[in-house]
Protein backbone atom coordinates (compact mmCIF):
# COMPACT_ATOMS: atom_id res chain seq x y z
CA UNK A 1 0.00 0.00 0.00
CA UNK A 2 1.37 3.43 -0.93
CA UNK A 3 2.17 5.77 1.92
CA UNK A 4 -0.34 8.63 2.33
CA UNK A 5 1.51 11.94 2.53
CA UNK A 6 0.73 15.62 2.27
CA UNK A 7 1.67 16.83 -1.24
CA UNK A 8 4.49 19.32 -1.57
CA UNK A 9 3.48 22.84 -2.53
CA UNK A 10 6.69 24.86 -2.77
CA UNK A 11 6.06 28.14 -4.60
CA UNK A 12 7.67 28.04 -8.05
CA UNK A 13 7.42 30.67 -10.78
CA UNK A 14 9.34 30.70 -14.05
CA UNK A 15 9.82 32.76 -17.18
CA UNK A 16 12.11 32.90 -20.18
CA UNK A 17 13.90 36.04 -21.31
CA UNK A 18 14.00 37.04 -24.97
CA UNK A 19 17.60 35.82 -25.26
CA UNK A 20 16.59 32.32 -24.14
CA UNK A 21 17.66 32.43 -20.47
CA UNK A 22 15.23 30.55 -18.25
CA UNK A 23 14.62 32.15 -14.85
CA UNK A 24 13.09 30.22 -11.95
CA UNK A 25 12.13 31.79 -8.61
CA UNK A 26 11.03 30.07 -5.41
CA UNK A 27 10.30 32.61 -2.65
CA UNK A 28 10.86 31.72 1.01
CA UNK A 29 10.86 34.42 3.69
CA UNK A 30 11.93 32.23 6.63
CA UNK A 31 15.37 33.89 6.57
CA UNK A 32 16.63 37.15 5.00
CA UNK A 33 18.83 35.23 2.55
CA UNK A 34 18.77 34.44 -1.16
CA UNK A 35 20.57 31.61 -2.88
CA UNK A 36 21.32 32.21 -6.55
CA UNK A 37 22.47 29.55 -8.99
CA UNK A 38 23.40 29.70 -12.66
CA UNK A 39 23.48 26.28 -14.31
CA UNK A 40 24.89 25.71 -17.79
CA UNK A 41 24.07 22.55 -19.73
CA UNK A 42 27.66 21.55 -20.29
CA UNK A 43 29.22 18.79 -18.24
CA UNK A 44 31.77 16.02 -18.52
CA UNK A 45 29.96 13.93 -21.09
CA UNK A 46 28.78 16.87 -23.20
CA UNK A 47 32.26 18.25 -23.95
CA UNK A 48 33.39 17.50 -27.53
CA UNK A 49 36.07 14.93 -28.44
CA UNK A 50 39.56 16.36 -28.20
CA UNK A 51 38.38 18.72 -25.48
CA UNK A 52 38.36 16.34 -22.52
CA UNK A 53 38.47 18.27 -19.28
CA UNK A 54 37.17 21.50 -20.81
CA UNK A 55 33.94 21.49 -18.79
CA UNK A 56 35.93 21.31 -15.57
CA UNK A 57 38.56 23.77 -16.84
CA UNK A 58 35.80 26.30 -17.43
CA UNK A 59 34.51 25.93 -13.91
CA UNK A 60 37.88 27.40 -12.91
CA UNK A 61 38.04 29.95 -15.74
CA UNK A 62 34.72 31.46 -14.67
CA UNK A 63 36.32 32.74 -11.46
CA UNK A 64 39.14 34.58 -13.29
CA UNK A 65 37.34 37.86 -13.88
CA UNK A 66 35.02 39.44 -16.40
CA UNK A 67 34.78 42.74 -18.25
CA UNK A 68 33.71 44.88 -15.29
CA UNK A 69 34.73 42.59 -12.42
CA UNK A 70 38.48 41.90 -12.39
CA UNK A 71 39.93 38.67 -11.06
CA UNK A 72 38.83 37.88 -7.47
CA UNK A 73 36.36 40.79 -7.30
CA UNK A 74 33.42 38.39 -7.58
CA UNK A 75 34.70 36.40 -4.61
CA UNK A 76 35.53 39.48 -2.56
CA UNK A 77 32.14 41.13 -3.13
CA UNK A 78 30.21 38.00 -2.16
CA UNK A 79 32.35 37.46 0.91
CA UNK A 80 32.08 41.13 1.87
CA UNK A 81 28.30 40.76 1.71
CA UNK A 82 28.50 37.97 4.28
CA UNK A 83 27.88 35.32 1.63
CA UNK A 84 29.42 32.11 0.33
CA UNK A 85 29.96 30.90 -3.23
CA UNK A 86 31.33 28.02 -5.25
CA UNK A 87 30.88 26.00 -8.41
CA UNK A 88 31.02 22.40 -9.59
CA UNK A 89 31.12 20.27 -12.71
CA UNK A 90 29.03 17.15 -13.20
CA UNK A 91 27.99 14.79 -15.99
CA UNK A 92 25.43 17.09 -17.61
CA UNK A 93 25.90 20.56 -16.11
CA UNK A 94 28.33 23.05 -14.65
CA UNK A 95 26.95 25.28 -11.92
CA UNK A 96 27.88 28.45 -10.04
CA UNK A 97 26.07 29.42 -6.87
CA UNK A 98 26.15 31.90 -4.01
CA UNK A 99 24.09 32.55 -0.90
CA UNK A 100 23.97 36.15 0.33
CA UNK A 101 21.75 38.43 2.42
CA UNK A 102 18.72 39.29 0.31
CA UNK A 103 19.84 42.93 0.19
CA UNK A 104 22.82 41.78 -1.95
CA UNK A 105 20.73 40.04 -4.63
CA UNK A 106 21.29 42.64 -7.33
CA UNK A 107 25.03 42.63 -6.68
CA UNK A 108 25.15 38.88 -7.32
CA UNK A 109 23.00 39.12 -10.44
CA UNK A 110 25.27 41.83 -11.84
CA UNK A 111 28.34 39.67 -11.20
CA UNK A 112 26.83 36.55 -12.77
CA UNK A 113 25.55 38.45 -15.78
CA UNK A 114 28.92 40.12 -16.35
CA UNK A 115 30.77 36.82 -16.59
CA UNK A 116 28.07 35.26 -18.77
CA UNK A 117 28.37 38.19 -21.15
CA UNK A 118 32.10 38.90 -21.13
CA UNK A 119 34.39 36.45 -19.37
CA UNK A 120 38.07 37.41 -19.35
CA UNK A 121 39.44 34.64 -21.55
CA UNK A 122 43.13 35.55 -21.64
CA UNK A 123 46.32 33.62 -22.29
CA UNK A 124 47.45 34.31 -18.73
CA UNK A 125 44.23 32.96 -17.23
CA UNK A 126 44.29 29.91 -19.50
CA UNK A 127 47.86 28.96 -18.60
CA UNK A 128 47.27 29.58 -14.92
CA UNK A 129 44.03 27.61 -14.63
CA UNK A 130 45.25 24.79 -16.84
CA UNK A 131 48.06 24.22 -14.35
CA UNK A 132 45.63 24.53 -11.42
CA UNK A 133 43.42 21.81 -12.94
CA UNK A 134 46.40 19.54 -13.60
CA UNK A 135 47.58 19.96 -10.02
CA UNK A 136 44.07 19.17 -8.80
CA UNK A 137 44.21 15.91 -10.78
CA UNK A 138 47.57 15.06 -9.25
CA UNK A 139 46.37 15.77 -5.72
CA UNK A 140 42.87 14.26 -5.94
CA UNK A 141 43.53 11.32 -8.28
CA UNK A 142 47.09 10.44 -9.17
CA UNK A 143 48.68 10.83 -5.73
CA UNK A 144 45.77 9.97 -3.47
CA UNK A 145 44.73 6.55 -2.20
CA UNK A 146 41.77 5.32 -4.24
CA UNK A 147 41.70 8.62 -6.12
CA UNK A 148 38.99 8.56 -8.78
CA UNK A 149 37.60 5.27 -7.48
CA UNK A 150 35.06 4.53 -8.76
CA UNK A 151 33.83 7.62 -10.59
CA UNK A 152 36.79 7.71 -13.00
CA UNK A 153 37.35 3.94 -13.08
CA UNK A 154 33.87 2.63 -13.88
CA UNK A 155 32.85 4.69 -16.96
CA UNK A 156 35.63 3.43 -19.32
CA UNK A 157 34.65 -0.14 -18.44
CA UNK A 158 30.89 0.35 -18.39
CA UNK A 159 30.38 2.45 -21.52
CA UNK A 160 31.37 2.22 -25.17
CA UNK A 161 30.74 5.74 -26.48
CA UNK A 162 33.27 8.52 -25.94
CA UNK A 163 30.94 11.00 -24.18
CA UNK A 164 30.31 8.55 -21.35
CA UNK A 165 33.61 6.68 -21.28
CA UNK A 166 36.36 9.29 -21.55
CA UNK A 167 38.50 10.70 -18.73
CA UNK A 168 36.22 13.32 -17.21
CA UNK A 169 39.02 15.21 -15.50
CA UNK A 170 40.68 15.56 -18.88
CA UNK A 171 43.74 14.10 -20.52
CA UNK A 172 46.74 16.32 -19.91
CA UNK A 173 47.48 16.19 -23.64
CA UNK A 174 44.05 17.71 -24.42
CA UNK A 175 44.49 20.40 -21.78
CA UNK A 176 48.01 21.23 -22.97
CA UNK A 177 46.90 21.42 -26.60
CA UNK A 178 44.12 23.93 -25.85
CA UNK A 179 44.63 27.28 -27.57
CA UNK A 180 43.08 30.60 -26.64
CA UNK A 181 40.82 30.30 -29.70
CA UNK A 182 39.69 26.85 -28.53
CA UNK A 183 38.76 28.21 -25.13
CA UNK A 184 36.95 31.24 -26.53
CA UNK A 185 35.02 29.01 -28.92
CA UNK A 186 34.00 26.74 -26.03
CA UNK A 187 32.76 29.74 -24.04
CA UNK A 188 30.85 31.21 -26.99
CA UNK A 189 29.24 27.83 -27.73
CA UNK A 190 28.13 26.65 -24.30
CA UNK A 191 28.03 29.72 -22.05
CA UNK A 192 25.06 31.31 -23.74
CA UNK A 193 21.71 32.33 -22.19
CA UNK A 194 19.78 29.72 -24.17
CA UNK A 195 21.94 26.98 -22.62
CA UNK A 196 21.49 28.14 -19.04
CA UNK A 197 19.01 28.53 -16.21
CA UNK A 198 19.07 31.16 -13.46
CA UNK A 199 17.50 30.04 -10.16
CA UNK A 200 16.72 32.39 -7.26
CA UNK A 201 15.50 30.90 -3.98
CA UNK A 202 14.79 32.72 -0.74
CA UNK A 203 13.68 36.07 0.58
CA UNK A 204 12.57 37.75 -2.62
CA UNK A 205 9.33 38.65 -4.36
CA UNK A 206 9.06 36.88 -7.73
CA UNK A 207 8.10 40.04 -9.60
CA UNK A 208 11.16 41.85 -8.27
CA UNK A 209 13.39 38.85 -9.05
CA UNK A 210 12.15 38.63 -12.65
CA UNK A 211 12.54 42.38 -13.13
CA UNK A 212 16.10 42.23 -11.78
CA UNK A 213 16.96 39.25 -13.97
CA UNK A 214 15.74 41.15 -17.01
CA UNK A 215 17.72 44.23 -15.98
CA UNK A 216 21.06 42.41 -15.68
CA UNK A 217 20.76 39.47 -18.09
CA UNK A 218 18.28 40.76 -20.64
CA UNK A 219 20.83 42.67 -22.73
CA UNK A 220 23.18 39.70 -23.16
CA UNK A 221 23.01 38.92 -26.90
CA UNK A 222 20.93 35.97 -28.00
CA UNK A 223 22.92 33.04 -29.40
CA UNK A 224 21.62 29.61 -30.33
CA UNK A 225 21.81 26.79 -27.81
CA UNK A 226 24.47 24.25 -28.76
CA UNK A 227 23.62 20.97 -30.42
CA UNK A 228 24.31 18.41 -27.73
CA UNK A 229 25.87 15.03 -28.54
CA UNK A 230 24.00 11.75 -28.62
CA UNK A 231 25.01 10.12 -25.33
CA UNK A 232 22.82 7.02 -25.65
CA UNK A 233 24.48 3.65 -25.10
CA UNK A 234 23.80 0.21 -26.60
CA UNK A 235 22.48 -2.39 -24.19
CA UNK A 236 25.49 -4.24 -22.70
CA UNK A 237 24.18 -7.82 -22.91
CA UNK A 238 27.17 -9.08 -20.91
CA UNK A 239 29.09 -8.34 -17.75
CA UNK A 240 31.97 -5.95 -18.38
CA UNK A 241 35.02 -6.18 -16.13
CA UNK A 242 38.19 -4.21 -15.56
CA UNK A 243 41.12 -4.03 -13.16
CA UNK A 244 42.84 -0.82 -12.07
CA UNK A 245 46.10 -0.62 -10.08
CA UNK A 246 46.07 1.03 -6.64
CA UNK A 247 49.42 2.65 -5.84
CA UNK A 248 48.92 3.72 -2.24
CA UNK A 249 46.10 1.86 -0.49
CA UNK A 250 46.62 -1.69 0.73
CA UNK A 251 43.00 -2.88 0.61
CA UNK A 252 41.43 -4.27 -2.55
CA UNK A 253 38.55 -2.20 -3.85
CA UNK A 254 35.47 -3.42 -5.67
CA UNK A 255 33.01 -1.29 -7.64
CA UNK A 256 29.83 -2.59 -9.27
CA UNK A 257 27.59 -0.51 -11.51
CA UNK A 258 24.20 -1.65 -12.86
CA UNK A 259 22.84 0.08 -15.97
CA UNK A 260 19.59 1.90 -15.26
CA UNK A 261 16.52 2.34 -17.46
CA UNK A 262 15.55 5.87 -18.58
CA UNK A 263 14.47 8.37 -15.93
CA UNK A 264 10.80 8.55 -14.92
CA UNK A 265 9.87 5.16 -16.39
CA UNK A 266 8.01 2.84 -13.96
CA UNK A 267 11.07 0.57 -13.73
CA UNK A 268 13.31 3.53 -12.92
CA UNK A 269 10.94 4.64 -10.15
CA UNK A 270 11.03 1.14 -8.68
CA UNK A 271 14.82 1.10 -8.80
CA UNK A 272 15.01 4.39 -6.91
CA UNK A 273 13.27 2.55 -4.08
CA UNK A 274 15.57 -0.46 -4.54
CA UNK A 275 18.56 1.87 -4.34
CA UNK A 276 17.45 3.16 -0.95
CA UNK A 277 16.80 -0.37 0.28
CA UNK A 278 20.29 -1.44 -0.77
CA UNK A 279 22.39 1.69 -0.12
CA UNK A 280 20.39 3.88 2.28
CA UNK A 281 22.79 3.98 5.21
CA UNK A 282 23.84 1.52 7.90
CA UNK A 283 20.39 -0.06 8.11
CA UNK A 284 20.27 -0.83 4.38
CA UNK A 285 20.78 -4.38 3.17
CA UNK A 286 24.27 -4.17 1.71
CA UNK A 287 25.93 -2.32 4.59
CA UNK A 288 24.11 -4.32 7.24
CA UNK A 289 24.95 -7.71 5.75
CA UNK A 290 28.45 -7.15 4.35
CA UNK A 291 29.94 -4.68 6.85
CA UNK A 292 28.04 -5.16 10.12
CA UNK A 293 26.93 -8.79 10.09
CA UNK A 294 29.45 -10.70 7.99
CA UNK A 295 32.28 -8.15 8.29
CA UNK A 296 33.79 -8.97 4.91
CA UNK A 297 33.92 -5.34 3.75
CA UNK A 298 35.41 -2.48 5.75
CA UNK A 299 33.65 0.28 3.82
CA UNK A 300 30.57 0.27 1.63
CA UNK A 301 28.79 3.18 -0.03
CA UNK A 302 26.75 3.60 -3.14
CA UNK A 303 23.72 4.89 -4.95
CA UNK A 304 22.40 6.07 -8.28
CA UNK A 305 25.18 8.07 -9.95
CA UNK A 306 27.36 7.67 -6.84
CA UNK A 307 29.43 9.61 -5.92
CA UNK A 308 28.70 12.53 -8.27
CA UNK A 309 24.97 12.80 -8.36
CA UNK A 310 21.52 11.67 -7.38
CA UNK A 311 18.55 10.14 -9.19
CA UNK A 312 17.36 13.60 -10.20
CA UNK A 313 20.34 15.57 -11.55
CA UNK A 314 21.46 13.79 -14.71
CA UNK A 315 20.18 13.25 -18.23
CA UNK A 316 21.70 10.22 -19.93
CA UNK A 317 23.03 6.73 -19.25
CA UNK A 318 23.39 6.10 -15.54
CA UNK A 319 24.59 3.45 -13.12
CA UNK A 320 23.51 2.27 -9.70
CA UNK A 321 26.95 1.99 -8.09
CA UNK A 322 28.28 0.12 -5.07
CA UNK A 323 31.81 0.86 -3.82
CA UNK A 324 33.47 -1.52 -1.35
CA UNK A 325 36.83 -1.76 0.34
CA UNK A 326 37.51 -5.41 1.09
CA UNK A 327 39.09 -6.93 4.17
CA UNK A 328 42.78 -7.52 3.38
CA UNK A 329 42.63 -11.29 3.86
CA UNK A 330 39.83 -11.68 1.32
CA UNK A 331 40.16 -11.64 -2.45
CA UNK A 332 37.80 -9.25 -4.29
CA UNK A 333 36.19 -12.28 -5.93
CA UNK A 334 35.18 -13.63 -2.51
CA UNK A 335 33.68 -10.29 -1.54
CA UNK A 336 31.86 -10.05 -4.85
CA UNK A 337 30.38 -13.52 -4.35
CA UNK A 338 28.95 -12.41 -1.00
CA UNK A 339 27.73 -9.17 -2.56
CA UNK A 340 26.03 -11.12 -5.34
CA UNK A 341 24.18 -13.26 -2.84
CA UNK A 342 22.68 -10.16 -1.21
CA UNK A 343 21.60 -8.80 -4.60
CA UNK A 344 20.20 -12.17 -5.73
CA UNK A 345 18.19 -12.54 -2.54
CA UNK A 346 16.80 -9.03 -2.86
CA UNK A 347 15.86 -9.59 -6.52
CA UNK A 348 14.24 -12.93 -5.77
CA UNK A 349 12.23 -11.84 -2.74
CA UNK A 350 11.98 -8.06 -3.03
CA UNK A 351 11.46 -5.90 0.04
CA UNK A 352 8.89 -6.82 2.64
CA UNK A 353 6.04 -4.40 3.19
CA UNK A 354 7.63 -3.26 6.45
CA UNK A 355 10.99 -2.72 4.76
CA UNK A 356 9.39 -0.83 1.90
CA UNK A 357 7.53 1.41 4.35
CA UNK A 358 10.87 2.28 5.97
CA UNK A 359 12.40 2.90 2.54
CA UNK A 360 9.59 5.27 1.58
CA UNK A 361 9.99 7.13 4.85
CA UNK A 362 13.75 7.51 4.40
CA UNK A 363 13.41 8.56 0.76
CA UNK A 364 10.85 11.23 1.59
CA UNK A 365 12.76 12.44 4.66
CA UNK A 366 16.03 12.71 2.72
CA UNK A 367 14.30 14.55 -0.13
CA UNK A 368 12.65 17.07 2.19
CA UNK A 369 15.82 17.61 4.22
CA UNK A 370 17.79 18.17 1.04
CA UNK A 371 15.46 20.97 0.00
CA UNK A 372 16.50 23.04 3.01
CA UNK A 373 20.28 22.99 2.62
CA UNK A 374 23.28 21.10 1.31
CA UNK A 375 26.99 21.99 1.11
CA UNK A 376 26.46 24.46 3.95
CA UNK A 377 24.34 26.67 1.68
CA UNK A 378 20.75 27.66 2.58
CA UNK A 379 18.22 26.12 0.17
CA UNK A 380 21.00 24.58 -1.92
CA UNK A 381 18.99 21.44 -2.56
CA UNK A 382 15.93 23.38 -3.65
CA UNK A 383 18.01 25.51 -6.01
CA UNK A 384 19.74 22.42 -7.38
CA UNK A 385 16.58 20.45 -8.06
CA UNK A 386 14.80 23.43 -9.63
CA UNK A 387 17.76 23.88 -11.97
CA UNK A 388 17.95 20.16 -12.78
CA UNK A 389 14.24 19.78 -13.49
CA UNK A 390 14.39 22.90 -15.68
CA UNK A 391 17.50 21.85 -17.62
CA UNK A 392 16.51 18.23 -18.19
CA UNK A 393 12.71 18.19 -18.06
CA UNK A 394 11.74 21.84 -18.70
CA UNK A 395 9.48 21.50 -15.66
CA UNK A 396 10.76 23.24 -12.52
CA UNK A 397 7.42 22.48 -10.87
CA UNK A 398 8.45 18.82 -10.92
CA UNK A 399 10.09 19.57 -7.56
CA UNK A 400 6.58 19.24 -6.06
CA UNK A 401 5.61 16.19 -8.10
CA UNK A 402 8.55 13.81 -8.00
CA UNK A 403 7.71 12.05 -4.74
CA UNK A 404 4.20 11.00 -5.80
CA UNK A 405 5.14 8.26 -8.31
CA UNK A 406 7.95 7.06 -6.03
CA UNK A 407 5.68 6.72 -3.00
CA UNK A 408 3.21 4.72 -5.12
CA UNK A 409 5.73 1.98 -6.03
CA UNK A 410 4.74 -1.42 -4.65
CA UNK A 411 6.96 -4.19 -3.28
CA UNK A 412 6.08 -6.30 -6.31
CA UNK A 413 7.21 -3.56 -8.69
CA UNK A 414 10.53 -3.25 -6.85
CA UNK A 415 11.03 -7.01 -7.05
CA UNK A 416 10.21 -7.13 -10.77
CA UNK A 417 12.53 -4.23 -11.58
CA UNK A 418 15.35 -5.76 -9.53
CA UNK A 419 14.99 -9.07 -11.35
CA UNK A 420 15.14 -7.32 -14.71
CA UNK A 421 18.04 -4.95 -13.97
CA UNK A 422 20.17 -6.25 -11.09
CA UNK A 423 21.84 -9.20 -12.78
CA UNK A 424 25.42 -9.82 -14.03
CA UNK A 425 24.68 -9.31 -17.74
CA UNK A 426 23.57 -5.76 -16.98
CA UNK A 427 26.54 -4.46 -15.04
CA UNK A 428 30.18 -3.41 -15.02
CA UNK A 429 32.65 -4.48 -12.35
CA UNK A 430 36.00 -2.87 -11.56
CA UNK A 431 38.59 -4.23 -9.12
CA UNK A 432 41.04 -1.73 -7.64
CA UNK A 433 44.07 -3.93 -7.02
CA UNK A 434 46.94 -2.83 -4.71
CA UNK A 435 50.30 -2.93 -6.42
CA UNK A 436 52.86 -5.33 -5.01
CA UNK A 437 55.48 -3.68 -2.86
CA UNK A 438 59.15 -4.68 -2.99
Amino acid sequence: MATQTIPLALPVEATRLANGLRVVVSPDSTAPVVTVGVYYRIGFRLEPPGRSGFAHLFEHMMFQGSEHAPKMLHVRLVNASGGVLNGSTNYDYTNYYQAVPSSALERVLWLEADRMRALQVTEENLINQREVVKEEVRVNVLNRPYGGFPWLDLPPVAFRRWPNAHNFYGDFSDLDAATLDDVRSFFETYYVPANAVLVIVGDVEPEYAFRSAERYFGEIPERPAPVLPDVSEPAPGEERRGRVPERFGRLPGLAVGYYLPPRWTPEWCALVLADVALHGGAAARLYRELVLDRQIALELEGGIQYPLGSPFDYDGPALMVTRLLCKPELAPEEVQAAYDRVIETFAAEGPSEDELAQVRTRLRADYLAGLEGGWGVPWFGRMHLLASFTLFDDRPEKINEVLEPLMAVSAGQVRAAAQKVLHPRNRAVVVREPEARP
